[in-house]
């Protein structure tokens, strides 16, 4: 398998809704944007797949030193291979590659946030460079776009995180902010267990947590109005991939929001149609 084959498998494979904005592009820009997709899929699944702290810390560890020799001219994994021949045309730093690692360095450190600011740190991490390269990747003309980008990743990464409070609890993590639990009077073994302990009031809980799901809820559709509004016209074309993925992710974050529940027993996720559809409006009509 070629290193262009095995990243097209990784971002295929993860039935991700960025794997549909990226059908469009051009095709030096796909292979860009799907070699660095995969290389966060490689990062990410270090955490989410070793049960191992210690394994994962040394396989974290691998890819700092892969990173490094990448930019030296000898990079060893197919990911790696397909992404360093792009790189240059597209401003991929190392900085960025290293950033999302430290940002999975960040999950096996910590589970809990005690307040959006901090919080807002990983979702840097995680989200704003890769937000940041994606821009870059997708044809940025204009310095602002580089806000534009961070502050969309904050909001794609706020819907994931509402999305997969359940089986973050699963994981033993919860992402939503410890002070924000509190002030809806939501405990966090009651998330962990995902939903009230046994012979307590469940109707209680569920009005807590539905109220604390709408708060969080809302502040991300806001941030995506705020990311919105810091796009210059002029790199709005330019940037429709990203604009696809918004569709999508706030159209599933709207979902959420009707039945904020179902987070806490299952994936609550859009059909490969549906995502297509919403990619192709932008695509060809140019709406959310």
């Amino acid at each position: 398998m070629s290193p262009q084959d095995y990243v097209q498998q990784k971002a295929a494979a993860s039935g991700s809704s960025f794997y549909y904005a990226f059908l469009f592009l051009p095709p030096e820009r796909r292979a860009a944007i799907t070699a660095f997709y995969a290389f966060c899929r490689e990062v990410d699944d270090v955490v989410d797949e070793v049960s191992d702290a210690g394994v994962a810390q040394t396989k974290l560890a691998w890819w700092r030193s892969e990173v490094a020799q990448a930019y030296a001219g000898q990079p060893s994994h197919p990911v790696t291979q397909a992404l360093m021949p792009l790189a240059g045309a597209y401003g991929i730093e190392a900085r960025h590659l290293l950033g999302v690692i430290d940002g999975c360095q960040m999950d096996l450190e910590q589970s809990r946030y005690l307040d959006f600011a901090n919080l807002q740190r990983y979702c840097h991490l995680v989200a704003g460079l890769v937000g940041e390269v994606a821009a870059r990747i997708f044809g940025q003309t204009q310095a602002q776009t580089t806000d534009y980008a961070h502050r969309m990743g904050l909001a794609f990464q706020l819907t994931n995180i509402i999305r997969d409070v359940g089986e973050d609890a699963v994981r033993g993590r919860i992402y939503l902010p410890i002070d924000e639990l509190q002030r809806f009077d939501v405990k966090a073994h009651e998330l962990l267990r995902r939903g009230p302990a046994a012979g307590a009031d469940a109707a209680d809980f569920e009005r807590r947590f539905t109220a604390l799901m709408a708060f969080q809820c809302e502040r991300a559709l806001v941030t995506y109005d705020e990311a919105l509004a810091l796009l210059p016209d002029a790199d709005r074309r330019h940037q429709k991939p990203g604009l696809m993925m918004a569709s999508i992710y706030r159209t599933l974050l709207r979902e959420i929001a009707a039945e904020p529940l179902l987070v806490l027993t299952r994936r609550v996720s859009l059909t490969p149609l549906r995502k297509f559809w919403l990619a192709w409006k932008v695509q060809a009509l140019g709406r959310l």
